[in-house]
C-alpha cells in the first residue's frame, strides 16, 4: 500500500512539473526531484569566498578596530548583474523565503566541514524592525539562519536581540552614513541570555559592515559575551 501511495505521489509530482516546472532561480532550467530552487550546476558554480579557511579574511578585516568579533566569514561573493543576484533579489523582494533556507543549509554544511562554529551557543540573525517584517511578511536573515541551523546543529534565537527605530534602506548610503543610520540602533531583550555565550550573528549580505558592527555592539553588552559573524554573500564594491 505505501509503495502505491509513493508511486501516485510520484506521477502527480511528474504530472504537475509538466504544467508548472520548477525552474532553478539562478539559469531557468529545470530542477529534478532532489533539487530545490537551485539546479546543481548552479550551486557547484557559487562563487564561494571560502573566507571560513582564513581567519585574517577581508571580512574579519572589516570589523578590525571597531568591533571585537571572534571571526567572520560569508558564503559567496556578491556582484550586481550576475545571474546569482537573483538569488537574493528572489529572497529580499519576491517572497521566496525558501531560498534563504536552502543556501543557508548549503553554507551551515561548508562550515560544519572545517568544525567552524566551534562552541557557538546560539545562532542569531540580525532582526527586521517589525514595520519592514510585516511588509516583507518574513526576516530574510532568520531564513537564512535557520537552515544555517539545520546543518550546524545549533539553536536560533530570532526574539531577544531587536532593532528599536524603523530606519531608512542602507542602498544608496556611504560607510559613515550606514554606521549613523544604525548607531545604537540595536539592544536586547534580556541581556541575562547571552551572558557568557558565544553568537554567531547572520545576516545576508555585508558591504561595509555598519548593520553587523552595531549589532554586535548591542550583544556585546551582556557580560563576557563573544560574536562571531557569518553573512551569505559579501558585496563586490
Amino acid at each position: 500500500m505505501n509503495k502505491f501511495f509513493t508511486l501516485v505521489g510520484e506521477y502527480l509530482y511528474d504530472f504537475s512539473t509538466l504544467i508548472y516546472p520548477n525552474l532553478c532561480i539562478c539559469c531557468n532550467k529545470s530542477l529534478v526531484k532532489q533539487e530545490k530552487m537551485i539546479c546543481t550546476r548552479c550551486a557547484i558554480g557559487l562563487p564561494r569566498t571560502y573566507y571560513h579557511l582564513n581567519n585574517e579574511n577581508p571580512v574579519s578585516q572589516l570589523f578590525w578596530g571597531r568591533v571585537n568579533i571572534e571571526k567572520a566569514t560569508s558564503f559567496f561573493f556578491f556582484q550586481k548583474g550576475s545571474k546569482y543576484q537573483k538569488l537574493l533579489h528572489h529572497l529580499k523582494y519576491k517572497g521566496e523565503r525558501e531560498v534563504g533556507v536552502v543556501l543557508g543549509s548549503m553554507f551551515g554544511a561548508d562550515l560544519n566541514a572545517i568544525n567552524f562554529q566551534g562552541n557557538i551557543d546560539y545562532i542569531v540573525p540580525v532582526p527586521l524592525h517589525r514595520r519592514k517584517q510585516r511588509q516583507r511578511g518574513y526576516n530574510q536573515s532568520e531564513a537564512i539562519a535557520e537552515g544555517m541551523s539545520k546543518t550546524l546543529d545549533i539553536k536560533v534565537i530570532s526574539n531577544n536581540l531587536y532593532r528599536k527605530h524603523y530606519s531608512a534602506t542602507q542602498t544608496r548610503k556611504g560607510r559613515f552614513e550606514r554606521w549613523e543610520n544604525v548607531n545604537e540602533l540595536f539592544a536586547q531583550k534580556t541581556p541575562e541570555l547571552f551572558a557568557n555565550k558565544h553568537i554567531l550573528l547572520v545576516d545576508d549580505v555585508v558591504t561595509t559592515g555598519s548593520t553587523l558592527e552595531a549589532c554586535a555592539r548591542a550583544i556585546l553588552e551582556s557580560e563576557n559575551a563573544k560574536v562571531s559573524i557569518a553573512t551569505l554573500a559579501f558585496a563586490v564594491i
